[in-house]
This record gives C-alpha cells, structure tokens and sequence, in this order.
C-alpha cells in the first residue's frame, strides 16, 4: 500500500450527494496542501441508477485518475427500483459495492453501511472471500443509524465522510468549516454532529491497514475547477458578451455557468428553441457587433452543420463549443468519447473555413477559448472548442494566479466611422474585398450595422465584394481563395510558433513517440513517465491545434522516433486518420491504441499496449483494442 497517494472512491445512487460530497472532500484535501484531481461516473438514466466519483490526492502534481483505487466509501442501495435478481439493471441494492470491486488496489480499504447493506445482503456477495485474496481491510460501519440519531438519512454521506477522516488519520479542521461555508443553523449543527460521531465510531476500530493521507504544501492560494468552469471564465475574460444554447449534456455546464454570470457583466444568455436556433442566435449576435458563443453535443452539435457553413461564408466571427460523449445518436450520454472529432472537423457544405482547438486540461480549456475568441475576431471565422465528458466534469487545483490575465473585449479587424469615410470605395462599402488583398492574411475588415458608410449584404449566396450576389467565375475563385488564404495564415503562425499548443514530454531523443490528443493527455503523460522510469525511451506529445493541423511540428516529431503509438478514444482511430491525412504518409509507423467502452483510459493499459508495440508482445485486454501500424 502506498502512502504516496490517496484514491478515494464514494459509490452510491444517484441522489445520495455523491457529487456534492466529493467535492467538499476534494476541496478540503485541496485545502491541506494536496494536488487533487476528481473522476465521475453516473449513469445515463434521469433518476436513480449506480453512480461514483473519484478523488485522488498526493502533494505532486496529479494529471490523471490513476490505476484505480485504494479507498471505497460504499453508501449503498442506487435505488432499489427494481430489486428482482437478473433483471436487466440486475440487484441495485449491492450494485455500489460489487460494481466498485473490480478495480480496488491490493491492501484497500472499504467501509459500507450496514443500516443499507444488511449481512444476508453483503454475505451473498463474494466480498469475504475477494478481500482474504486481496488483501483488503473491510470496516462495516452503520452510517444510517448515526445520521438517523442526529439529523435524517440523506446524512449517511456526512457520516461517511467522517469515517474516511478517522481511518485515513486526518483531522476534521478543514472538513467542518467547508460545512460552515454550506450550511447554517440546525442542519450545519446535524450535519456537524454526524461528522464528529462517526469520526469517533471508526477511531474505535483496530486499524488493519497502513493507508494514510499524505501530507503536503501550496505555495499560492489554489482554485478548484473543471474544464466547464474554464471555459466558461475564459470566454468572460475575452469579452463574450451573448449566448444562446440548448441543453444537452454535457455541453449544458458551459451553457449553465455563462447564463449565470453573463447578466451580471451586461450580457445575454437566451435558452431556445433548439440548436438550429441558438447558433443562428449566435450568428446574429455576432454580426451586431458582440462577441458571441454557442454550441452542444453530439447530435446537437449537427444541428448546427448549416448555420456553420453561413458564419464560413459571411465570414462571421463566431466560437462554438462541441463537448463529445459516447455516440451515435443518444448513445451514452454521460460517458467520455472522443468520436465527434471527424464531425467537428468537416461537417458543413463546402469547402470548410474553421478553427479547431482541444483543450487537454483546465488550463488549457481556458487559454484555447479565449484564444478561440481571439482568431475568431481577428480572422472573421467560426472557432471551434473541441473537448469530452471527462474533461467536461473532472475537477482539478490551479493556481488563483494563474487567472490573472488582461481581459480583451475590443473587436480586431472593424473599422470606426472615420476609418470607413476614408475607405476607397465607390460609395459603397466593400466588406468582401479581395482587389488589393489587404493583406496575405485574406481577411477583409468589417463594419457593424448602423455605422455610417458600412452598409453591405450579408448573405449565403457567394457575393460581390460589396455582398450582393455573384456567380461571376473570377469572383467566385477570388472570395474563395481569399478566404482559404485566412488558414494558411493562420497555419503559419501556428506551425512552430508562440502560439502552438502542442505539449511536448518526455526526452527529446527518445527512441519512441506516443500521440494523442485532448483530454488523454494527462494520462499518457504519466503513461510516459512511468515508461522511463522503466527503462524505454519514451517521448510524448499532446496536440491541440486540429485545424488548421500543425503539419511542420507533427512532421518533425515522427521523424524524430522510430514509431508512435496514437491514443485515442474511438473505434474508427479518427484522430490516427487525421494525423495520416494531414501529413500524407506515416502510416507504416503509427500503431493505435483505441477505448469505447464508456471509460477513459488508465496509465497502465497505455504502458501495456506500448510494450506490446515496441517489444512485440502479445495484446491481451478487454477494454481496450491494438490496431498495428498499416503502410500509407
């Protein structure tokens, strides 16, 4: 048993404030001095079902879930709706504790409430026998009972609580004054009666096991928060000021956050009809002269195929936000996949005008939206933010710092009044120009509706520099070219540059390389670490610029190592094609490595399936599937 980390997983049914609990426990890890990183998994059902969220904790750095886990809170019974063994949800009295065991580290802990989980229940289950080959301390505790004596039932979470602070040794400092930051009154009085009640039932037990929470240090006040919250403060920072959306999870975060914090900044949030129309609300807001956001998921998000191609050809500034779940359709709502990348890339008519980024934590959700807005603006293009339920609800510390940062609320590329009357025109203004090219950027400066001397039409059609309708040939391959011209520009401040967003890590002579990209990017890193430490020579990169790609970097890493092995989470390897599409060879060198089984991937199954690729060791898992390198 390690005491480098603790993994601590709170397991029951949805309603039993599985959520709310991590996160006060999270919070009052974080506030001891711990790096803290949350997982969450819960079912993609309206009510009731089983449901867990996972809290890692060491004084390093925590970039990842981990290898499972080695503390178990089992609160039992995920509503017991349907109790009849081999139903198709099966017994969902025990689910929180046989459902949870699986990935319970050798010498773990687990404690489970006996007021829910009675011995005939728990004595039909193998936990007995599982724990003697497992090494694992089992301590039944009646949480039930102890919330009941001073406040109700749905204190079971409380008591829990209080009983992983006695076994883990900590004191309950910062856990009683995150419930005076809650509550007030009697039920902060309860809930504090709970804490302490069952802090000092389980000091009563003869501790069997040597998991203990680490201790450790931050040198700057630290914030807890997710790639939702991110994305949501980075789009505040940058000015965005309207948007229009449809719930749908688990964009609706991002969707939630902004219609909370909009209107106190002068802005508008507007929930409609549907996905149709929140992007075209969007378009609309954005031609007004606002900076202006939307998006969705999956389905959702191809709702909005049409309206994108508009922005594309209007050359309206616009940022959309695809969070990805397990599809198609409906799919699994509320598990991580990373299957909409080919959607987001090239959905729409046409040839596409876009921006592409995938944030792979919180700081980069939050530097990649704003950047997003930037380009978006500067380039009168849709940008687009691409990321997945895992990044979308796991939680994790960032320095307060590191949000301070200028806001930028200005609009790049529109001209004033003044600059409109001295613009050379014939009386009317030429919003699509492409005669003198102003630049080899191919953007073309825009005015705002009821400016004077910027009036133009903005249509679908293709148009006259003016707007007005035009299917003359030279004009046509002009306008087309002029706005391709925006992501070679684009590329090639990208490429190698400042603003690159790729992550390199690992030794930069390393014999071989493993890529990925978006939310992956933390575990492959300690995937990565762990290969060195091991004794291979191991180098990683995490990209983020989809489109336009980073084709000179992407190239001179593969030259760089023997072979790569591309991480991903889908079945058709979209991001593997990407990759080859982009750089038109490579293929004999890239091995893949692919999961869609609802879970995001561990270090371990990366580190096995890379020994498998080097060392040509035979693949052996049922989570995850190895596809070998094919020629070009």
């Amino acid at each position: 048993m390690t005491a480098q980390e603790l993994v601590w997983r709170i397991a029951g049914g949805s309603g039993d404030g599985i959520d709310s609990t991590s996160q006060n426990f999270a919070k009052a890890l974080l506030r001891s001095g711990l790096d803290v990183f949350t997982h969450r998994h819960y079912p993609s059902r309206i009510r009731g079902g089983h449901t867990y969220v996972e809290v890692r904790a060491r004084p390093e750095p925590v970039r990842s879930r981990g290898d499972g886990y080695n503390f178990l809170l089992v609160l039992g019974d995920s509503f017991a709706r349907n109790k009849r063994e081999g139903t198709i949800y099966g017994d969902e009295r025990v689910k929180p504790l046989t459902e949870n065991l699986d990935e319970l580290r050798e010498g773990g802990v687990v404690v489970y409430d006996t007021g829910m989980l009675d011995e005939e229940l728990v004595a039909a289950t193998d936990l007995e026998e599982r724990a003697e080959a497992n090494d694992w301390h089992v301590y039944p505790v009646d949480l039930q009972a102890i919330a009941r004596e001073h406040g109700r039932d749905v204190m079971r979470n409380t008591a829990g609580v209080g009983v992983t602070a006695a076994l883990i040794e900590k004191d309950l400092d910062h856990f009683e004054r995150l419930l005076e930051e809650r509550m007030s009154g009697d039920v902060l009085e309860a809930n504090r009666a709970v804490l302490r009640d069952a802090y000092e039932q389980a000091e009563a037990f003869e501790f069997g096991h040597d998991l203990r929470v680490p201790s450790g240090d931050h040198e700057e006040e630290q914030a807890l928060l997710s790639g939702s919250h991110a994305i949501a403060y980075g789009a505040l920072d940058e000015g965005c000021r309207f948007i229009s959306g449809y719930p749908m999870t688990p964009w609706t975060e991002v969707f939630t956050l902004l219609s909370k914090h909009l209107p106190e900044r002068g802005g508008i949030a507007e929930q409609v009809e549907d996905e149709i129309a929140a992007v075209a609300a969007a378009i609309g807001a954005s031609h007004a002269g606002a900076k202006a956001m939307s998006g969705s998921s999956g389905g959702g998000f191809a709702l909005m195929s049409e309206a994108l191609g508009l922005a594309e050809i209007t050359e309206t500034p616009l940022v959309l936000v695809e969070s990805m779940r397990a599809g198609p359709s409906t799919g699994m709502p509320t598990k991580p996949e990373q299957s909409d990348l080919d959607l987001v890339l090239y959905t729409s008519q046409g040839d596409s005008n876009r921006v592409v980024f995938a944030p792979s934590n919180t700081r980069e959700a939050y530097e990649q939206t704003r950047d997003a807005f930037e380009l978006a603006y500067e380039y009168h293009l849709p940008a687009l933010v691409i990321y997945d339920q895992k990044l979308s609800g796991e939680l994790r510390n960032v320095p307060v710092s590191f949000f301070d940062q200028e806001p930028s609320p200005g609009l790049p590329n529109t001209l004033t009044e003044d600059a409109l009357d001295a613009e050379p025109t014939d009386g009317r203004f030429h919003r699509y120009r492409h005669e003198d090219e102003e630049a080899s950027t191919g953007v073309s400066r825009r005015s705002i509706p009821g400016q004077r001397g910027g009036h133009y039409l903005a249509s679908g059609n293709e148009h006259h520099p003016t707007g007005h309708l035009s299917e003359d040939p030279e004009n046509r391959v002009a306008q087309v070219d002029r706005r391709a011209a925006k992501l070679d520009a684009i590329r090639e401040r990208v490429d190698g540059g400042p603003a690159s967003h790729q992550t390199y890590f690992g030794p930069e002579t390393a014999e071989y390389g493993i890529v990925t990209w978006g939310s992956q990017q933390g575990t492959v890193r300690e995937a990565v670490a762990r290969l060195n430490e091991e004794g291979h020579s191991v180098r990683g990169v995490g990209v983020s610029d989809l489109a336009p790609f980073p084709v000179t970097e992407m190239t001179e890493f593969l030259e760089s190592v023997e072979s790569a092995l591309v991480v991903e989470m889908s079945e058709s390897a979209q991001f593997r094609g990407l990759v080859q599409r982009e750089l038109g060879a490579y293929g004999d060198r890239l091995d893949s490595l692919l999961k869609y089984n609802g879970d995001p991937f561990e270090p371990r199954e990366i580190a096995e399936a890379f020994r498998a690729s080097v060392e040509d060791h035979e693949f052996d898992s049922s989570t995850t599937t190895f596809v070998p390198a094919t020629s070009d």
